[in-house]
């Protein structure tokens, strides 16, 4: 089964397996279960095309997923470093963007990265 060009697995329950779709969790996917109302405990292979159809049709008529929210969401980080706001210079600098501490973590953006145990900081040394 295909939806949005994305394979769903077939023996894993529909409720799970409609997951696999950027921008679907799994309280979204009971949600779209419900509304069409196909049972969550079926089985992605034992769906019939009706419902099959009726899924595809709702999740495109009322939910942005895969490529149009992946879209989005970098439309919305461009604006946000367009407008020189904060956040928008932490995306561009590479830096937590939600308030998350530097001394210590996010060492591979700030480029000190420990690939052995030791105290990661350069030799001084070794000049």
């Amino acid at each position: 089964m295909r939806i949005s060009g994305i394979n769903i697995p077939d023996n894993k329950k529909i409720e799970v397996s409609l997951t696999y779709l950027y921008g679907i969790g799994r309280t979204l996917s009971q949600k779209i279960l419900s509304a069409v109302r196909v049972d969550m405990n079926k089985r992605a292979k034992d769906l019939t095309p009706d419902e099959v159809n009726r899924i595809k049709e709702f999740i495109e008529k009322n939910y942005k997923i895969e490529g149009e929210l992946r879209q989005l969401i970098k439309q919305n980080i461009n604006l946000l470093k367009d407008l020189q706001a904060y956040r928008g210079i932490r995306h561009m600098r590479h830096l937590p963007v939600r308030g998350q501490r530097t001394k210590t973590n996010s060492r591979t953006v700030r480029g000190n990265v420990r690939k052995t145990a030791g105290s990661g900081k350069r030799k001084t040394e070794l000049k």
